[in-house]
């Protein structure tokens, strides 16, 4: 009773009101959407800068916008997907063994290293990676010789937890401060030390294991420097498989035959270098 009197008696203020609060539940509804909205770029651009693709690929593919060629073969049948009349290649990642094949025949077959599964977190936790050859129906997409590596994030990472040292990455126009009183910074394609007496000196092309150190941390170079270029780790061929999976050598032949690769199919140089002459680009890779 004492509601309806107070709406007879002051409509005008009622209705304000309640008009008031309604409107304060649609501007609460929408500025909960645009933090959610927001937290997700910026979560999604954290992947990005951090090269967790993996991480990046689970929110792609939770929400159906992956569209890469392990996601198509789960549509695939197998035998819509194994060719009948042209050779391919099949890797098993339990038997470390690579076959190319026709049909029933063994055109060719060697021992290959695949991931070790291993999980490497960043400091932090804001990157996280897991080092595991992918199962499911891929392409060689392209050949190349004397390919060479371009380490992502977690290679620098992986390396300072080793050597007990910490990360700091270096952006086109800034510079650190290296030990010898001399910064560091980038020139065109390469890092360079600048002294005080005015000298400029290139920084040595990548090489593993000897990254450079400035301050007790590790530094990660930007792309398109030559020193996140490293050559021969990849050995003397490489059959690009897409999401930067690859068929290729090693300049480590002890490890063919066990799970020790960050998720790439490692073969030993001579064999690489024969299925390089063998395979066309297009030929169909199985992987389980």
């Amino acid at each position: 009773m004492g509601l309806r009197n107070f709406f007879r008696s002051g409509g005008r203020i009622a209705w304000g009101l309640i008009a008031a609060i309604f409107l304060l539940m649609i501007g609460s509804t929408a500025l909960f959407a645009r933090t959610a909205l927001v937290r997700h770029e910026r979560d999604v651009s954290r992947m990005v800068f951090n090269d967790n693709v993996q991480l990046l690929d689970d929110v792609r593919r939770s929400t159906g916008a992956l569209d890469d060629s392990l996601a198509k073969v789960s549509s695939t049948s197998a035998s819509d997907a194994i060719p009948t009349n042209r050779p391919y290649i099949v890797v098993s990642i339990e038997d470390h063994r690579l076959w190319y094949k026709q049909g029933d025949s063994v055109l060719f077959t060697t021992q290959v290293a695949t991931g070790s599964g291993k999980v490497l977190d960043a400091v932090g936790g804001q990157s996280r990676w897991k080092f595991e050859t992918p199962r499911g129906r891929l392409v060689v997409q392209s050949k190349e010789e004397d390919p060479a590596w371009i380490p992502p994030d977690w290679h620098f990472v992986e390396m300072a937890r080793k050597r007990g040292l910490g990360i700091v990455r270096l952006n086109r126009g800034q510079t650190i401060a290296a030990n010898d009183g001399s910064v560091i910074s980038v020139e065109g394609t390469d890092m360079v030390r600048k002294y005080r007496d005015g000298r400029v000196i290139p920084i040595e092309p990548g090489v593993e294991g000897r990254e450079v150190v400035a301050g007790g941390n590790i530094v990660i170079p930007p792309f398109g420097t030559n020193q996140r270029k490293y050559k021969g780790v990849l050995g003397t061929h490489r059959l690009n498989l897409g999401d930067g999976y690859a068929l290729h050598g090693t300049d480590q032949p002890e490890s063919i035959g066990r799970s020790v690769s960050h998720g790439c199919v490692r073969l030993r140089n001579e064999d690489i270098e024969m299925l390089y002459q063998m395979v066309p680009v297009g030929t169909p890779v199985f992987i389980y």
